[in-house]
């Protein structure tokens, strides 16, 4: 079962999508623009699957990336927040901005979470998880050098790309994590190479912030982040739960 959104007329309407049939289950009302209860969707209809609250990424959470970057794994989750108005939808465009000259792609496991929590221990932290989604953590790197601290590198418009939906029977083991630039293996690892796993992560970030429904955690990227080019296609795939898939488009 997986949960999905559309827009129409920009008015958003979520439900349950079954991605071989191509039809979203989502409830219609009087005056909702959808014809019917089930519809038909086609992929390229939809949008992120969330809206979040809020943010929270985990930086350096694999070993190998970390060692690319020049770093150790950090004493404990290292977390920084991505600005919501970051996020896009699969098939739209990531915009390089006119102020960087390096942005990077970081594909990413994304923990949506489904109720409100706090203080939560590892032991409960995953009966607050709605589901899994994929998350693209792009970065302008030049400008993450420059601050020293993450928060503009990592909040530009389109620098969130979340989707295709949200599985919640999705169980993170050692399914592989992929990140194509057209067509070309870029990042290639098995999520349990995490250094935290995502109740660790949880507990962890619920200990600093109430978590609220649909807030989402950047679970942290595999090494092998690179460059993205006007004209690219970025695609980022987790066996078992889908792929997210964006054009690069330079600003005008």
């Amino acid at each position: 079962m997986r949960y999905a959104r559309v827009d129409f007329g920009g008015t958003s309407y979520a439900g349950v999508y079954d991605p071989e049939k191509k039809i979203l289950y989502a409830p219609a009302g009087d005056d909702a623009p959808l014809p019917a209860y089930p519809v038909s969707v086609e992929p390229d209809w939809l949008s992120a699957p969330v809206v979040p609250g809020k943010i929270i990424a985990i930086g350096k959470n694999y070993r190998k990336h970390a060692a690319e970057m020049g770093t150790e794994i950090p004493p404990e989750p290292l977390m920084f927040l991505k600005a919501p108005s970051s996020v896009i939808g699969p098939g739209d465009a990531i915009i390089l901005p006119k102020i960087s000259s390096e942005v990077h792609y970081e594909g990413e496991l994304g923990v949506v979470i489904g109720e409100e929590c706090r203080n939560v221990t590892e032991d409960e932290a995953l009966r607050y998880v709605f589901g899994y989604t994929i998350v693209n953590d792009v970065t302008a790197r030049d400008l993450q050098r420059r601050d020293g601290q993450w928060t503009r590198a990592k909040s530009c418009d389109t620098f969130c790309p979340i989707g295709p939906w949200i599985d919640p029977g999705f169980v993170p083991a050692d399914q592989r994590l992929i990140t194509r630039v057209n067509d070309e293996i870029r990042q290639d690892c098995p999520l349990s190479d995490m250094a935290y796993s995502i109740a660790r992560l949880i507990a962890h970030v619920s200990a600093a912030m109430t978590l609220l429904p649909g807030d989402l955690i950047a679970t942290g990227t595999p090494s092998g982040v690179g460059p993205l080019n006007a004209g690219d296609v970025v695609s980022i795939e987790i066996e078992g739960l889908g792929m997210l898939s964006n054009p690069v488009e330079k600003e005008e």
